[in-house]
C-alpha cells in the first residue's frame, strides 16, 4: 500500500462526505428507514457511501472494500483491506445532536494502521499521516490544508482517570466496571469520537460493552493507535484484531498505556 496516497486519498473523501452529509444535515427534515437488523439509515448515509466508495475503489482498484451500507461486501474477506462507515452514529445524526463521524480505515493484517475520523457538524478531522502518527488538523478544508496538530495520548493518573462512554449504548455493566476505577472525570460521546477523545489526551479510558462492527471501530482504533493508545478485547485483554468471518467485534477496552486494566 502507498501511504501517502492514502492519506491524500482518505483525508480528501471524508472531507467531501462531511460536505455532503451537512448538506443533508441542514435541511428541514429527512426520512429516515429501517435496515434488517431495525438500525436506522438516511439518505446521507448512503450518498456519503456511495461517493466514498467510488473514490476508494477508483484509486485503489485491487484492494478488497468492506462497506457498512453494501451488503453484498460483507461476505467478502482478505489479509489487508479497506473499510468503511459513512455516517457512524446515525442516532445522533438523526437527534441533530451533532456527535457524528465518517469513518475510513484501512486494515493490514488484522491490524488498523491507517485511518480518519471526520466529525463534520464538529469541524473536527483526525487522520493518521502516511508515517503512521496521528494528527488533528484544525480548519480543515479541501483547498487549504489546515493547523495540524500532533496526537498523543496522556499519562494518566491512576487515581484520578478519565472516563468516556457510549452516549446513546450507556447500560448498567459500562457502569458497573466504569466503578471498578478511581475515575475523576466521567464523559459521554456517540460515535468514534470516543476513540479520539483519549487519542488527543482528553480522556484515558474508553470500555466498550455493547456489540459493534468493524467499521464503526477500525478508523477510531487506528487514530488511537498512531497516538500511542491500545484497544483490546474486554475478556482476555489481547489485542483487538480485525477481518473476522462475520466482521464483528467483542467488547473491548481502549485506553492509554499505564492503566491496570481491571477484569470483569
Amino acid at each position: 500500500m502507498d501511504y501517502g496516497k492514502l492519506e491524500v486519498v482518505m483525508r480528501r473523501l471524508a472531507l467531501e462526505a462531511g460536505e455532503i452529509i451537512m448538506g443533508i444535515y441542514g435541511e428541514d427534515d429527512f426520512s429516515v428507514e429501517a435496515k434488517d437488523d431495525d438500525s436506522p439509515v438516511t439518505k446521507a448515509d448512503k450518498a456519503a457511501d456511495a461517493h466514498i466508495s467510488a473514490g476508494l475503489r477508483a484509486a485503489f482498484p485491487d484492494v478488497l472494500l468492506v462497506t457498512e451500507e453494501q451488503a453484498a461486501t460483507h461476505g467478502e474477506s482478505a489479509a489487508s483491506f479497506l473499510i468503511v462507515d459513512p455516517l457512524d452514529g446515525t442516532k445522533e445524526f438523526i437527534k441533530r445532536r451533532g456527535d457524528f463521524t465518517v469513518n475510513i480505515a484501512y486494515v493490514e493484517d488484522g491490524i488498523p494502521v491507517r485511518g480518519v475520523v471526520y466529525a463534520p457538524a464538529k469541524d473536527r478531522l483526525f487522520y493518521t499521516r502516511a508515517d503512521g502518527q496521528s494528527v488533528e488538523e484544525a480548519d480543515a478544508r479541501l483547498d487549504a490544508a489546515g493547523t495540524v496538530v500532533t496526537m498523543s495520548v496522556s499519562a494518566p493518573d491512576t487515581g484520578a482517570l478519565r472516563v468516556v462512554a457510549s452516549k446513546s449504548h450507556r447500560d448498567q455493566a459500562t457502569d458497573d466496571y466504569i466503578g471498578k476505577y478511581s475515575v475523576d472525570d466521567m464523559k459521554s460521546a456517540g460515535s468514534s469520537l470516543k476513540f479520539c477523545l483519549v487519542a488527543t489526551g482528553e480522556a484515558d479510558l474508553y470500555p466498550r460493552l455493547g456489540r459493534t462492527m468493524e467499521w464503526d471501530t477500525a478508523a477510531g482504533h487506528a487514530v488511537l493507535a498512531g497516538a500511542g493508545g491500545e484497544v483490546v478485547r474486554f475478556d482476555d485483554h489481547t489485542p483487538l484484531r480485525y477481518g473476522k468471518a462475520d466482521y464483528a467485534n467483542p467488547f473491548f477496552i481502549a485506553y492509554a498505556p499505564g492503566i491496570e486494566l481491571q477484569q470483569a
